[in-house]
C-alpha cells in the first residue's frame, strides 16, 4: 500500500506519498513517481495508479507538470497525458475527478485548499521558485476561481530543513535581494562562507504574506529520512564523499496530490 503523510487542517483529500509501497526497484525503491527518472515507465505508471486509486480517482485523473522552477501555474479543466503536462510548477483545479500531484526530492510540495475543499491546488517551491513567487501565484490562480485567501489553507510537506540544507553566498545574496528581512532564514553554516537554508520556514513567510489565512509546515526532512524520501543532496553528498556508484546513481522522486473534495 502507498504510504502517505497528511496534514490534518488541510480540508481537501491529499498525501504527501512517501517512497514505500510502490513496485520500483534498485534505487528507485519502490514508490518512485516521477516519468523523467531513468527507471522503468511500466513501474511509474503502476506507482502512480496506486496514488491516484488511494485517493479515490481513476489513474488518468492524476495530472502532473514538466517542472522548471518557475512561477507559471496552470488552471486545469480537463485531464492530459501521463508525462504531457505543460512547463510550470503549481497547478490549481476546482474540477471533481482530476487531482494535482507534484513531484519532489528535496524541494518542497505544497498543498492548497480552500475552506470547503472544493478549490485547490499543489505548488514545486525550490528555493529558486519560492523566491521568484510560485506560492503568490498559486494562491492568485485560486482566487481567480473564487477562492477567498484568508479561507485557503496551505500546507508545506516533506522538503530538505534547515539543518540539512547548507548553502552559499549566491543563492542568500538572490533571497536578500529580493527582501533583507529574509536574512531571518539563514543560520550559520558549518563552514565559513556558508549558511544553512530554512527552506520551509521561508515558504510558511511567503504564504503568510500573500495572505494566506492557515499555513501548516509538517517539518519532515527528506535528506535526513532516507527510509521514507529520496534526496537529491543526500546524493550529492555521497558523490562528494566518493561512496562507491554514487557519480552514476539514478535518484526516484515521491509525490504530493491533492483532490477537490
Amino acid at each position: 500500500m502507498a504510504e502517505a503523510l497528511t496534514a490534518d487542517a488541510l480540508p481537501a483529500p491529499h498525501g504527501f506519498f512517501t517512497r514505500r509501497g510502490g513496485v520500483s526497484n534498485g534505487p528507485f525503491s519502490s514508490l518512485n513517481c516521477s516519468l523523467s527518472s531513468r527507471d522503468d515507465p511500466a513501474a511509474v505508471m503502476e506507482n502512480r495508479g496506486l496514488v491516484a486509486r488511494s485517493l479515490g480517482i481513476e489513474p488518468a485523473g492524476l495530472l502532473g507538470l514538466t517542472q522548471v522552477h518557475g512561477t507559471h501555474v496552470v488552471t486545469a479543466t480537463t485531464p492530459w497525458a501521463a508525462g504531457q503536462g505543460e512547463k510550470a510548477d503549481a497547478m490549481v483545479t476546482d474540477r471533481p475527478g482530476l487531482a494535482l500531484g507534484i513531484v519532489t526530492a528535496d524541494c518542497a510540495p505544497v498543498l492548497f485548499a480552500d475552506a470547503g475543499g472544493r478549490i485547490v491546488g499543489a505548488a514545486h517551491a525550490g528555493w529558486r521558485g519560492a523566491v521568484a513567487g510560485v506560492l503568490d501565484a498559486t494562491v492568485a490562480a485560486m482566487i481567480a476561481l473564487g477562492a477567498s485567501a484568508a479561507d485557503i489553507t496551505a500546507a508545506v510537506g516533506p522538503c530538505i530543513g534547515q539543518a540539512s540544507y547548507e548553502v552559499g553566498a549566491d543563492l542568500r545574496d538572490t533571497v536578500l535581494a529580493r527582501s533583507a528581512g529574509d536574512s531571518a532564514f539563514f543560520a550559520p553554516g558549518q563552514r565559513d562562507g556558508h549558511w544553512q537554508f530554512d527552506l520551509p520556514g521561508y515558504c510558511a513567510a511567503r504564504l503568510t504574506d500573500a495572505g494566506v489565512g492557515h499555513v501548516i509546515v509538517t517539518g519532515f526532512d527528506t535528506l535526513a529520512d532516507e527510509a521514507r524520501f529520496f534526496s537529491h543532496r543526500r546524493r550529492t553528498l555521497a558523490q562528494a564523499r566518493g561512496q562507491t556508484g554514487a557519480t552514476l546513481q539514478p535518484i526516484g522522486h515521491q509525490i504530493s496530490v491533492i483532490r477537490p473534495a
